[in-house]
């Protein structure tokens, strides 16, 4: 058991010297209380013997107030010093974890469902906190509780005490047996929980999609199955608790009845005082709690390093791409020339992207069309390492990317993808998410060059207006200008727009693309569209196809070949013509 709390030790350590003090206050809180019930035989003989008097009534009622006192002083240190010490370590491990997972690559999250890192982050480092909190507390009270009445119990009679010890190893047995079934039940009720919050996570953010599809009973149907399976294992669990606490009690009981018969007896044969038979019938019956607590304890350690099993391995997990090979000194600001060379990419399975050789020049802007799946959300991914390409095939004024820092490198490019997410805060919030200290000034800016700041401006709380989960209040133009801004607020040296004006009507775009052309001048964009308008007027444009670059000129040079390129324009003037004539 102990072996699995090693992924914690360092986190205990910090804390060291306020265990040390809440080991104190433990230690005096079972000092002090492992007197009350010698103090009560020892008055029940003097009062036998001696004679009852009022004085000395008050006088042993003083005394055990005063020990109840000092017990209850001892014990509120203790509570708020470990299980503060569980508290402030949870903060530590919450941070860590959080903290892992930022670091993570986008395929960390294509592999895991959220719903289960969730879990981990919520259920498990509960059950990890009150491994670290009570049961450390009620372990050490146990301990030393029963070590100090072990040793007023073999001095009061050695005989009485090893009758009453009797049925311990029999309760020591069981309880190893079912703490270890207690351990595999709770993993696997951990691991279902698990299924069940991806389940719930992924039914909420694909709410719009389960009501177009009429699935909302099929989807309620799964999570019944799921939910009475979560119950099923819950209920055997609680089976194995229920059996851990009656079966410690039952033998507490035996022992009690032994302690009546054979202590009874003893008194008889004037062997032990009626004192000595008080106290010790009241130092087994306090030990009843312990015992009980100590059924408890073993219930939250197994629960406990069931959990640091889990959380342990999202910790030891390694970010995919690090900063291992980033030069030491920060290096020059970024210009934002853009070279692929002989550049092949795969996701672990077929290739994606074979053999691209391409540069664009610093301040210049490259158009990426092609069919879906040709390649081109992967490539411009490449640039700023969402993903990591061969070493040296991926290169950013003359350097590989990978000598760059992670933040230097990403803060110089302004990336608006595919998929617009946007937060649950406000439109403001959102446009400066990037950088925060940006200001209002800017932002309007922004959102001016985004064509989306004078439809914010109408909204009754205008830029302080909440988007909701995802920016579901907005319209899908709405949400993708919005991400616009986000990147143009950063004022990157480097733009990328991954057919981030899809949902925008043509109209729109041109006036996006206009003002885009203003602002991004000396600086690089990549435009990636299935729209010939636009992707017409780029410096350069490149023509996709199961992974290669297949034509590559300007829009007047790319017509002219006669290619894909043709193709997609003459099949796009038809359709508006078309459209026109309707």
């Amino acid at each position: 058991m102990f072996n699995r709390l090693k992924p914690l030790l360092p986190y205990m350590a910090r804390y060291k010297r306020d265990y040390l003090w809440g080991g104190l206050a433990t230690l005096l809180n079972n000092a002090v209380w492992i007197f009350f019930p010698l103090i009560i035989g020892i008055a029940t003989d003097d009062l036998l013997h001696h004679g009852v008097t009022r004085r000395k009534i008050l006088a042993y009622a003083a005394v055990l107030i005063g020990i109840a006192l000092a017990k209850g002083v001892f014990l509120f240190y203790t509570r708020w010093i470990l299980i503060g010490i569980s508290r402030d370590i949870e903060f530590d491990l919450r941070n860590d974890l959080f903290l892992q997972l930022e670091k993570q690559a986008p395929e960390y999250y294509q592999q895991r469902r959220t719903g289960d890192i969730m879990a981990r982050m919520t259920n498990d480092l509960s059950a990890v906190r009150m491994l670290l909190g009570p049961a450390i507390m009620y372990s050490a009270n146990t301990l030393l509780f029963s070590i100090g009445a072990l040793f007023f119990l073999l001095r009061i009679s050695p005989f009485l005490t090893l009758c009453a010890l009797v049925p311990l190893p029999l309760a020591s047995v069981l309880v190893q047996y079912l703490g270890r079934k207690i351990h595999e039940r709770f993993e696997r009720i951990q691991a279902m929980f698990s299924d069940i919050s991806a389940q719930a996570q992924e039914n909420f953010s694909a709410a719009r999609l389960v009501r177009a599809f009429a699935q909302e009973e099929a989807q309620i149907k799964a999570f019944d199955v799921s939910n009475r399976e979560y119950v099923r294992r819950g209920l055997r669990l609680v089976q194995l608790m229920g059996m851990l606490w009656p079966t410690l009690e039952f033998m507490l009981g035996i022992a009690m009845v032994i302690v009546l018969l054979v202590g009874g007896h003893l008194v008889l044969l004037e062997r032990i005082t009626p004192g000595q038979f008080t106290s010790f019938t009241i130092y087994t019956v306090m030990l009843t709690w312990p015992m009980i607590a100590f059924g408890w304890v073993v219930n939250l350690f197994e629960r406990g390093t069931a959990s640091v099993i889990r959380i342990h391995e999202l910790l030891i997990e390694e970010p995919t791409i690090d900063d291992c090979k980033a030069a030491k000194n920060i290096l020059p600001g970024i210009e934002g020339e853009i070279e692929f060379r002989h550049l092949s990419f795969s996701y672990g399975g077929p290739k994606v992207l074979r053999d691209i050789s391409l540069k664009i020049p610093a301040g210049s802007s490259l158009a990426l069309v092609g069919l879906t799946g040709s390649g081109k959300t992967t490539l411009v991914s490449l640039i700023p390492r969402l993903y990591d390409a061969a070493d040296g095939t991926v290169l950013i004024d003359g350097r590989p990317v990978r000598e760059y820092r992670l933040e230097e490198l990403r803060k110089s490019i302004g990336f608006v993808p595919q998929e617009t997410f946007l937060f649950s805060e406000t439109i403001r919030e959102n446009i400066l998410f990037g950088v925060p200290e940006a200001g209002t000034e800017n932002m309007l800016d922004a959102a001016e060059s985004a064509h989306i700041r004078a439809e914010f401006a109408e909204f009754p709380r205008g830029f302080d207006t909440m988007v909701g989960e995802r920016g579901l209040t907005l319209s899908g133009g709405q949400k993708q200008r919005t991400s616009l801004a986000r990147a143009l607020v950063c004022n990157p040296r480097i733009l990328i727009l991954d057919d981030a004006l899809a949902s925008v009507d043509t109209y729109t775009e041109e006036r996006i693309l206009e003002e885009l052309r203003r602002r991004m001048t000396g600086r690089t964009t990549i435009l990636i569209s299935h729209r010939v308008s636009t992707v017409r007027n780029a410096d350069r444009i490149a023509v996709l196809a199961n992974g290669r670059i297949e034509e590559l000129g300007t829009h007047e040079e790319l017509l002219a070949k006669e290619g894909y390129y043709f193709d997609l324009y003459e099949k796009q003037r038809m359709e508006e013509e078309l459209a026109e004539a309707t």
